[in-house]
């Protein structure tokens, strides 16, 4: 795992767009990286082939299964951030240590959590069409959901114009405290 602190990253920022499987991430991290500019970055592309077909067969993916996983998108954020590159990640990372390994050291690297309730999820997740998670997989999900402090947690049940303006306020308030210190 790579990591790095040059003074490039101080202007390049990564917003991961998380949350459980059906939130909507892709849909909102897609539509904020439009808004924004930015180049958008879907997380499952990171997946390896036994990953996707452990998840097709309704079996959850353990912490030695994401590990890699995990590795190479913080590599990918690295990149992003070497290159002076600001770019916006759709990843489920639910747990605080998911998070750590995909920061790293980084300090412009932020976390915004799309909620909604169990019902929405579930018929999100029984009507959408080809996507390797299906809704089998959900309650451990958000079993394995663990909130903190440093991320933005927001109701996904608006409209998405409504998620990324609020998203893009909030990233400019905080961005702005970041430029300060």
């Amino acid at each position: 795992m790579n990591s790095s602190n040059d003074s490039g990253h101080r202007t390049a920022r990564v917003v991961i767009i998380g949350g459980v499987s059906g939130c909507g991430k892709s849909t909102v991290g897609k539509a904020l990286a439009e808004y924004l500019g930015w180049p958008f970055i879907e997380g499952d592309t990171f997946h390896s082939e036994a990953n996707i077909a452990k998840m097709r067969r309704g079996e959850a993916l353990g912490d030695n299964d994401r590990k890699p996983w995990l590795e190479s998108l913080h590599n990918e954020i690295i990149h992003y951030l070497d290159c002076g590159i600001s770019a916006v990640l759709a990843c489920s990372a639910l747990k605080a240590s998911y998070r750590k390994i995909l920061r790293g050291g980084e300090v412009n690297v932020s976390f915004v959590f799309l909620s909604c309730s169990r019902e929405s999820l579930h018929r999100r997740l029984t009507t959408r069409q080809g996507h390797f998670l299906g809704a089998e997989l959900l309650d451990s999900q958000l079993a394995t959901f663990e909130p903190a402090n440093d991320i933005l947690l927001i109701d996904s049940e608006q409209a998405v114009e409504t998620l990324v303006e609020s998203i893009a306020d909030w990233l400019a308030y905080s961005g702005s405290e970041c430029d300060e210190t």
